[in-house]
Order: C-alpha cells, then structure tokens, then sequence
C-alpha cells in the first residue's frame, strides 16, 4: 500500500530490520580481528583520558600510556618482520584509530614516534638506517619528533628554509636555521620527550639545491638536555591535544654524519656528488612525501570514529530524554520522535556510515600499495588522491557531527563527562595538520583536470568534434530549461513520482557525478589557454577559480562516499538490513544535493517541480530509518568503556522511567493535587451552564 505521500510499500516497511552483528563485521572492514584485539586493549583505564588534568600531568600520563602501548607490542605491526614487526601495514592503521576512544592525545603521540618518526626511517632511509634506528623507535628508547612544519611554512614543504649543507672535508652535512621563520615548529614529542628527530631540510652540496630531503638528528643527550647548537622551547597549552607535548626547535650550524641522510631516493657520496634513482627533482620530493601518506589515512579512520562516539552519545540519549507532552496528556515525548531531532541527527548518521565505508577503502589501498602487491606509481597517485579527498571530508565531518550531538543532548553535552567538547578540542587540529584541508583539496582539484585534460590527448579531430557537439547540446538543454520542461510534465501533481526518481541508484549517481563532472569542466574551459600565460597571470588566473576547484573536488568525495557505500551494500546478506542501510545511503545522497540545491537548479539539472519535493522525501526517509537509529549505533560495536558517556549509560532512561512511575502513582493515589488548569476549565464550564 503506497500514498502520494509515500513512496514505500507495506513490504518494505515490514521487512526493515537491522542485523546489528552483521552490519558491526560490515564497519569492522578487511581488519576486523585487529580492531577488536585495538578495542579489547583500550577497555583498560590506564589508556582513558581524565578530564582537567594541568597541560603537565597529561603530558606525563600520556607518556606512560605509551610505554604501556609499547609494553604489548601492539603499535609494532607496520614495521618490518626482520626487526619485530609484522609488515602489515593496513592491520597497524586500523589498530592505530581505535586508540580515539581512549584518549586522541595518545594516538598522536603514538602517531607522531611509530607513523611518522618510525615511518620516515623505514620508508626513507636504508636497511642500514633500519639496523641502526628502528630498534630505538620500537622499543622508545629513543622518542622522537617529525620536524617538518616551521614557522614560515607548513603545508608548502618544498619551500620550508631549513638548510642541511654538505662538508666534503668533515663528511658532515650542517644542518641550520637561516633566519626565524625557518624554526621548526608545532612538532610533537618535541618539548619535553624528544631524543632525536626526522628533519626535513634543503640539502646543498657542491653549490647545488636539491630540494627537501630528510635527515636523522640526536637532539638531546641522555640527561635530556637539548645538544649543542640545538634549542627548543616549549609551544605551551593548545585548544586541545594536551597530552603531546608539542614544541620549537632550531638549529645553530650542527653537524651530523653523512650517513645521517635518509637516502632511500638521494644520496651524496663523500666528495659530494649528489646521485638518485628519479631523476626530475618534482617527482622525487613527491615519492619522499607519498611515502608519509599513511598520516592523512590514519586521521581519517580516526575521524571517522570520534563521529561514531558522538552520535552513539546523541541518538542514545535521544532515545531515552523526554520533553513536552505532544502526543499524550500524561507522557512526553522522546527527543528522537521529534522531526527536526531525527533530521539533526540522522543524516550525519547516514554521513558517518558512508564515511566509514570509504575509509575502509582508502585502508585497503593503502595496504595494497605499501605491501607491495600493487605498488606502481599509478596506485600510489592513486592512494594519494583518495587520502586527499576523503581526509578533509571525514575530519570535518568529525567536528560538525560532535557539535550537533553536543548540542542535540543540551546542557548535558556541554557537562565533560560526555565527552563531546573534549573530543571536538581534541579532534579540531585534525583538519589542518597532515595536510591543510582546503590545501589537500586543491591537490585533487589539480587531479581532476589532469585527468580531464588526458581524455583527449590522443582523440582525433572527429572525437573532439563529438564531444564539443554532444556538450553543446547538454549545454543548451540545461541553460534553455528543456529538461526542467520535461521534468515537470512528468512530474506535475505527483509528489511520489518525484521521490521514486530521487530513490534510484542511477540517478543519485548521476546528479552527483555530473555535478562533478561539470564543475571541472567549467575550470578546465576557464583555464584552457592558462599555459600561454606568464607566471603571474597563470597565477593569478587559477586563484580566480580557486573557489570553483574546492568545490569540484568537496562534490568529487561526496560521489567517493556514496560509491562506497552503495559497494558495501551489495555485501549485505540480511534483506531487512539491506533495506534499512538502502535508505540510509540515500539519506546521504540527496543530503549531499539538498545543500547544493542552488546548483542544480541554476544549473538546469532540476526542475523547480522536483526540487519542491526533495526535502519532503529526505523528512520520510529519515522518519523510515528512526526506528532503526539505535541498532544503527550499536551496529559502531563500542562497548561502554570505549564511549565512556553518562549520556549513553541508560542512566537517562532509569530516571525517566522512575519519574513515569512516580506521576503513574500519584494520579492512581488520592494524594494527587488538583492542576490549576483543571479548575480553571472546570470554573469556566460552569460559568458557561449558567449562562445557559
């Protein structure tokens, strides 16, 4: 049974259902035994964050949760099997991100020593430079920094100042700070741990620049006091992250062997001769820093399940938190029952769920890719162009999806306890650090037009004739309204017609690729002719449509998600789950095209008709997922130790339950007060009678 108001039958609507453990293998990925073995060990409150700590005392305790973490062993599986590791490099990122539910100070102080410090050793230097540093790393014996990002420079690393000049008579490189702003900054572990360090510097020898290369540099001596010519000083207190101990160093002249160069893809030889395996210095400084990629990976999976925390906190308390009595003269309300609650809440549920689908992906990429078994450099672009998409995409996803849930459980959320303003703080940095994200997605704009740019290399002139034909035509049917002409015909006075054609897969596809697809065409047109140009004006041309490229490669994740999820709906068995997790990916999508409404109308890719009916649809599918929004979160598979949340303790729903019995009680009772409001009804129908 179908109405004009909805489009789902009765069928559907009985079958619905969610299979909360098959969807919680589906989310735990191609790792799930490492990720349950991650949250086992992250059950223990040593590794939980305590709330109001000073700066020092979390810097203390989350430097002990690391020797703890190194104590099991469970941080070493990415390393190489020679030296104690294991060579998984997918299974040591998936155990990485559950450290988020403990404490995200943890994690990136763990990040900062095995996936940056350790990583830049094993995937830039030697076996020599294995043999030599990676047992340190390991076992923390040496804590190290990343001293990448200076004052003057962060996500431009090719530019940064920092000098590391070769002496052929000492075979020493000096390593100098030439002026402020070349100081290193903002580098973990710094402050206070630190014994040595990955500096990334401009290596000059023989009177020749040959971009940014990274070293191995002692900082401190066994007593902790920074080396000669070395200082650092102490970044102080941050908007959150307080357990790492971030800091400033520079460098005044200091020497370190040759062999200190991490010389996976450069090398000097002792006279000073400069030799490598790539040969264009571009493609060289971009193999160094592909290799680092894991970072942005990381953070995603990491986003992905700060966002998972705060909706299982929301949509919990917002099935036991009553307010106002709407239905019923004795009962209130749910939070959840409320539409604009459910709309609050349920598509960013729908956006964690596709999040965490491509994530899963852009994991099994990485794995691919750094185990070997594809690792061309068409992968690793590719690896690369999928971290810079999705990473600022979660990583803002993270942050709206805990201030709605903070806000969605009122004054509760704000209390610390709950979490949501800890991880907001804590999680913030994440959307400048490992990539800028605006900065990131610039790099796959950049990808996008390649891309298009390469689709017509080799065409012949009847190709391009073609194809300027056929976009002349799509061209005109958009800007004379043909479509929107023929959408309304179709669609004029049947709102359910409207929603079966929003409900296919083919045409979500469709509005988003072709979104896509259009807003990189339009630049590609704009810049066409951009290589005739002087620097400047090439410059000056591409930040005219700096805005249209950000946004071409924000709608270019959106459709990456939404692929994602759609691939992970055909690995569902249960047809009940199926339909539910169906409805929620279409939540997803057209929440997508519902915030670039203006587009596509402007655009000529909807008719007004259609449009009118979009938000009505979104408002009936979210209501169809309602029922199933707690399964959905229980589906995350935290258990109460991991969300740690007196909001989704059952806390709520024990003193609502107790307020009910309460006020059930005294209405049965002969002790019940009389409600002002009854009396004054009661005076004003008598009033009434005797008029009569």
């Amino acid at each position: 049974m179908t109405t004009a108001h909805d489009d789902a039958t009765t069928d559907e609507f009985s079958m619905a259902s969610v299979d909360v453990e098959e969807v919680e293998q589906l989310l735990l990925g191609d790792f799930p035994d490492v990720r349950r073995d991650a949250r086992e060990q992250m059950k223990d409150p040593q590794f939980h964050k305590i709330e109001g700590l000073s700066t020092e005392d979390q810097r203390e305790r989350t430097y002990k949760q690391l020797i703890a973490l190194t104590e099991s062993g469970s941080v070493h599986r990415a390393f190489p099997a020679e030296f104690g590791g294991q060579d998984a490099h997918g299974a040591n990122i998936a155990s990485f991100e559950e450290l988020v539910t403990a404490d995200p100070s943890l994690q990136i102080k763990a990040g900062v020593q095995w996936g940056l410090f350790g990583a830049a050793v094993m995937h830039l230097g030697s076996h020599e430079h294995h043999g030599r540093f990676l047992p340190g790393i390991m076992d923390l014996s040496v804590p190290g920094a990343y001293a990448m990002t200076e004052f003057g420079h962060g996500s431009d690393v090719a530019a940064l100042g920092t000098t590391a000049t070769y002496d052929p008579q000492t075979q020493e490189f000096v390593v100098h700070t030439p002026f402020t702003a070349a100081t290193k900054r903002f580098l973990g572990n710094a402050a206070l741990h630190a014994k040595a360090a990955v500096v990334f510097a401009q290596l000059i020898t023989q009177g020749v620049n040959h971009g940014v290369h990274c070293f191995y540099m002692d900082i401190r001596d066994d007593s902790g006091e920074p080396l000669e010519g070395i200082t650092i000083t102490d970044d102080g207190h941050k908007g959150g992250l307080n357990g790492v101990d971030n800091g400033q160093v520079s460098f005044d002249q200091v020497r370190i062997p040759r062999t200190n160069l991490l010389n996976r893809y450069g090398d000097v030889d002792a006279e000073g001769t400069y030799y490598s395996s790539i040969e264009s210095p571009g493609r060289r400084f971009f193999t160094m820093l592909g290799t680092l990629v894991q970072g942005r990976v990381s953070l995603t999976g990491a986003a992905v399940s700060a966002s998972k925390l705060g909706l299982v906190g929301a949509i919990t308390y917002g099935n036991q938190r009553r307010q106002f009595n709407a239905a019923s003269p004795t009962e209130e309300e749910v939070l959840l029952d409320y539409q604009l609650h459910q709309r609050r809440l349920i598509p960013r549920l729908a956006t964690t769920y596709a999040a965490s689908f491509a994530h899963e992906k852009l994991l099994a990429k990485l794995d691919e890719v750094f185990s070997g078994r594809d690792g061309s450099d068409e992968n690793r672009q590719e690896l690369e162009t999928l971290a810079a998409a999705i990473k600022p995409t979660t990583t803002w996803h993270a942050l709206d999806a805990l201030q709605e849930a903070r806000e969605a459980c009122g004054g509760a959320g704000y209390i610390s306890e709950n979490r949501f303003t800890s991880l907001h703080a804590d999680l913030d940095v994440y959307v400048t650090f490992e990539g800028d994200n605006n900065v990131l997605l610039q790099l796959v704009a950049k990808r996008l037009l390649a891309d298009y740019a390469a689709e017509f290399k080799d065409a012949d002139v009847g190709a391009l004739a073609s194809y300027v034909a056929n976009q002349a035509s799509d061209t005109v049917m958009h800007r004379f309204g043909l479509r929107r002409a023929l959408q309304e015909v179709r669609d004029t006075g049947n709102e359910r017609r409207s929603a079966n054609w929003f409900k296919q897969p083919e045409v979500q596809h469709g509005l988003l690729a072709g979104r896509v697809r259009q807003l990189v065409a339009d630049v590609a047109t704009e810049l066409r002719s951009v290589a005739k140009l002087s620097p400047q004006q090439q410059a000056d041309k591409f930040n005219e449509h700096q805005y249209e490229i950000i946004s071409a490669a924000k709608a270019h994740a959106d459709l990456l998600l939404w692929e994602s999820f759609t691939d992970a709906l055909e690995r569902i068995k249960d047809p009940g789950t199926v339909q539910v997790l169906t409805w929620l990916r279409d939540i997803f999508a057209l929440s997508q095209i519902e915030d670039s409404l203006g587009w596509y109308l402007s655009n000529g890719r909807m008719s007004s008709q259609r449009a009118r009916t979009l938000a009505p649809y979104i408002n009936r599918l979210v209501a169809r997922v309602r029922p199933h929004a707690q399964d959905l979160v229980d589906s995350f598979g935290f258990a109460p130790e991991h969300v740690r949340m007196e909001v989704a303790s059952g806390a709520e729903k024990a003193r609502q339950d107790e307020a009910m019995d309460y006020y059930r009680r005294l209405r049965a009772s002969s002790e019940a007060p009389v409600d002002e409001k009854t009396l004054v009804d009661r005076k004003r129908a008598a009033n009434k009678s005797r008029k009569k």
